[in-house]
């Protein structure tokens, strides 16, 4: 079949999505498809074994948007399958093509928190039945719009096929299909001691790893404020974001500053290592589709501390292979670093980091996704 790919990013971009994209889509070609991927971007576009079309940034948005909108409805006419990975964007001329989407998220919401629509503090569950401005409704009009005109729905949790379900999307349409890592990512690692070394660490110290866009709802300022409850415990984040400077400045605040590190955003290399390296990876998020940072800690042996929110459930098993928290609560939070870091819990939980991992395997999810596309 011929399959357009359309989608908000694409690799190199950094993200969950974009990495996806780049991994399946040779499982796709394997099978005889054709392949071109249509999104945004500045990065170069002729190393891929496919075509890619870029609409670069740097334009005027209006101009920008016309662009993507002519280029979609020209490769649309090419395509028999489409596949969108982001809502929202610019389409036409496809009315009578067999189109899938997977959701991640929920676009209106995201985007009313970044405009500032809503309070970065909203809470993402809350949105999906209170009433707002009519802009944010609006926007929640167009995402339960563009999902149900859609053949398919993927969804990487069961968690998000509720969400979809409750926008009015039939449930016959919403198929789980569990996020995953290929079998080899992050192999082969050193070990914790020689990760340590090669990272400049202290071989006998003690560390907290969080690695996410550095957002409102990603959750690092609970993890600053609840440092004072285990003085001995350096946090590492990486990544980078808009909320970078606030974050700093409270590390200056909170006197810990000493003992917070701030990586920048890593390489997928650098992000195994540091993984590896640390005792426990945190997710202290508001919102997590179906996580791959979760599933990436656990699978080169690092167990997590993570919010039970969202899809974190479906993949952690409190105090098995890490431990789940109340979310929003900073006493909770406080109080589970205080037991994560009691003698032997990080290595009894890291002894559990394999258990369930079952359920998140690649060949499964391209098979799946292979049965979707392919009708």
């Amino acid at each position: 079949m011929n399959i357009l790919i359309a989608s908000g990013i694409f690799h190199p971009d950094p993200g969950g999505p974009a990495t996806y994209l780049y991994r399946l889509l040779p499982e796709l070609q394997k099978r005889g498809h054709q392949i071109r991927v249509l999104t945004y971007g500045n990065a170069p576009v002729d190393h891929y074994p496919y075509p890619v079309t870029r609409i670069p940034f740097g334009r005027e948005p209006f101009s920008r948007w016309i662009r993507f909108a002519f280029t979609y409805r020209r490769l649309a006419s090419w395509a028999e399958v489409i596949y969108l990975n982001t809502f929202g964007l610019p389409r036409g001329g496809d009315q009578h093509k067999r189109k899938i989407m997977k959701v991640v998220g929920d676009y209106a919401w995201e985007r009313c928190v970044t405009r500032g629509w809503i309070a970065s503090t909203e809470d993402i569950d809350h949105f999906q039945t209170r009433r707002y401005s009519p802009r944010v409704e609006l926007y929640k009009r167009n995402r339960t719009r563009d999902a149900a005109a859609m053949e398919r729905v993927i969804t990487p949790s069961a968690y998000l096929r509720e969400m979809v379900m409750g926008w009015g999307v039939p449930g016959q349409q919403v198929q789980v299909i569990y996020n995953a890592l290929e079998p080899n990512w992050g192999v082969p690692l050193l070990d914790k001691m020689q990760a340590r070394i090669q990272l400049g660490w202290k071989a006998q110290g003690q560390y907290l790893f969080t690695a996410a866009r550095l957002t409102a709802w990603k959750g690092v300022n609970y993890l600053i404020d609840a440092l004072d409850a285990v003085p001995r415990v350096f946090l590492v984040v990486g990544g980078d974001g808009p909320e970078q400077g606030v974050l700093r400045q409270q590390t200056v605040n909170r006197g810990v500053a000493d003992r917070v590190i701030f990586t920048g955003r890593l390489s997928a290399s650098q992000m195994a290592l540091t993984m590896r390296a640390s005792d426990y990876v945190a997710l202290y998020s508001g919102y997590e589709g179906l996580s791959h940072t979760i599933l990436e800690a656990l699978q080169v042996g690092t167990p997590v501390i993570v919010s039970a929110r969202g899809g974190n459930p479906e993949i952690v098993r409190d105090q098995v292979n890490g431990l789940l928290v109340a979310h929003p609560d900073l006493g909770a939070l406080r109080e589970t670093l205080q037991n994560a870091f009691r003698a032997g819990t990080p290595e009894r939980l890291a002894s559990g980091t394999s258990v369930g991992l079952e359920r998140f395997s690649w060949p499964d999810l391209v098979e799946q996704t292979m049965r979707v596309l392919e009708g």
